[in-house]
């Protein structure tokens, strides 16, 4: 597909159609980007998926606070913990 016939695409959409419809993963423009090493905490960069972008402390790979691998790491964090007690 030619650029601009992706731009006459979704010429008509706002952005939060144009997320829905699969581009990027729907959470917005705001938000975090943690790390899930050290806990290092952010703020997103519109554009730029934290997974590409390296914790300012360890150099670990960020994730998208919300996103979907974020809330399986929170979720195997707290098992963990459930399980230590």
């Amino acid at each position: 597909m030619k650029k601009h016939e992706w731009q006459i695409l979704f010429q008509d959409l706002d952005e939060g159609e144009i997320m829905e419809s699969g581009r990027g993963s729907g959470l917005g423009s705001g938000g975090f980007c943690i790390c899930p090493k050290c806990g290092e905490k952010i703020p997103h960069q519109r554009g730029i998926p934290c997974q590409d972008v390296k914790c300012p402390k360890c150099s670990a790979k960020m994730m998208r606070e919300g996103s979907y691998h974020h809330n399986l790491l929170e979720e195997k964090k707290q098992k963990k913990s459930g399980e230590s007690n």
